[in-house]
């Protein structure tokens, strides 16, 4: 499983023009069962995604396509979490 950190960077006033399409990316994985939860991060420093059934190779590319990272107006952090605990309603994160 991965959390995946977009924190605005330099081209932030981009991000009104791109909205749709960085949405469409958000929705596109939801729909391929990559993403558990997309938000955004108080104080209006970005956003945050949960993911997971994938690779960190294969979400690393994923996640360039996003519009927002390809036009830097955010920047990246992918952390990844190997649950050896989950509450039952999350079980399966273990499959």
């Amino acid at each position: 499983m991965f959390i995946v950190f977009l924190k605005f960077s330099e081209n932030k006033g981009l991000a009104s023009q791109l909205m749709d399409a960085h949405k469409a990316w958000i929705k596109q994985g939801f729909e391929e069962g990559v993403f558990l939860l997309a938000g955004s991060l108080q104080v209006g420093s970005g956003g945050g995604i949960m993911a997971h059934n994938i690779s960190l190779s294969d979400l690393q590319l994923r996640v360039g396509n996003d519009p927002f990272v390809r036009e830097n107006v955010v920047s990246v952090e992918i952390v990844e979490i190997s649950p050896s605990k989950v509450d039952e309603r999350l079980q399966f994160l273990f499959n």
